[in-house]
């Protein structure tokens, strides 16, 4: 692939996507039979949080081991950029001492900026705006149940935030007919509808019931995302009844996946019966990032 940023999954290009998906098989297979790929020996990632997590944490750290190289752990309490150094000059600081850099951020411009005046590879951990490692995933994820990616009808419930972004554009590029539901003043950004219009396989709705019809997957995330809490109490009255529950289920096809990016809040989007019914394919979906990163790691890092 010619990438050289994940930055987000507008950037990229069907095959490009694919290319990684079928790298993350790889080295997953690889990982579970004990092969070693320390591709990455003598590397080393900066992993700028300013945002917390714990899978993004967890699974950057622990791919970059896997790979043969190490990981650097780096809070805004670490670094001048929490205490106003402007976004280039950390850039082209860390650029001097880093192979890649990975951040987990609030706005998609710091992301942008990083890769406008570094010179390494820059991976989106998770913005506001989009969330490229998830939704690789996710898909990584619904290719191994479902054995194909081409033809399926996706379905996201909740808000129309970096989750709902991110599953458009990837699904749509490798071929899903994508359906979302969101309330009215909960939609994508003008920039992710305005793609989407490009294809016929993309409906929106505000009855989630309409939108879970003849799913082969539905996805959702929790109603207030890291940033958002003094939100929570007006959210939870808006996204009432955009809940992935039996009764939603039922009108989707036999045998339908349900996925989550964690961490879930039962009971809110999605009901506890559900959430368990599906937990094989929601863990093993958790543990996706893990491949899937790897994978972007090794595409990104080991030019």
């Amino acid at each position: 692939m010619n990438q050289k940023h994940l930055l987000k999954l507008l950037d990229w290009s069907k095959e490009d996507i694919i290319e990684i998906l079928d790298l993350a098989a790889k080295l997953k297979y690889e990982n579970k039979n004990g092969i070693k790929h320390e591709i990455l020996k003598g590397k080393t990632l900066g992993m700028i949080f300013q945002k917390s997590s714990t899978r993004t944490r967890v699974s950057f750290e622990t791919g970059m081991y896997q790979l043969g190289g190490q990981a650097l752990f780096l809070s805004n309490r670490d670094l001048q950029i929490g205490r106003g150094e402007p976004v280039e000059d950390t850039a082209r600081v860390l650029s001097r001492y880093l192979d890649g850099i990975m951040i987990r951020t609030f706005e998609q411009k710091e992301v942008e900026d990083l890769a406008k005046y570094g010179s390494i590879p820059i991976i989106n951990g998770l913005t506001d705006f989009c969330h490229p490692c998830q939704v690789l995933a996710d898909l990584l994820t619904i290719k191994e149940f479902k054995g194909k990616l081409e033809g399926l009808n996706m379905c996201f419930i909740g808000d129309g935030n970096n989750m709902m972004n991110s599953l458009i554009v990837g699904g749509l590029k490798v071929g899903m007919n994508v359906k979302v539901a969101c309330p009215k003043d909960y939609r994508p950004p003008e920039i992710i509808l305005d793609f989407a219009k490009q294809y016929d396989n993309f409906e929106m709705y505000e009855d989630p019931q309409k939108a879970a019809i003849g799913a082969d997957v539905v996805l959702t995330d929790v109603y207030t995302s890291m940033g958002q809490e003094a939100e929570s109490k007006k959210r939870l009255n808006d996204f009432n009844g955009y809940q992935v529950n039996k009764e939603l289920m039922q009108v989707t096809n036999p045998g339908a996946m349900v996925l989550h990016c964690l961490p879930a809040h039962r009971g809110e989007e999605i009901t506890a019966d559900v959430f368990e019914a599906h937990a094989d394919e929601i863990f093993e979906e958790a543990e996706n990032r893990l491949h899937a990163q790897k994978a972007v790691l090794v595409a990104l890092l080991n030019k």
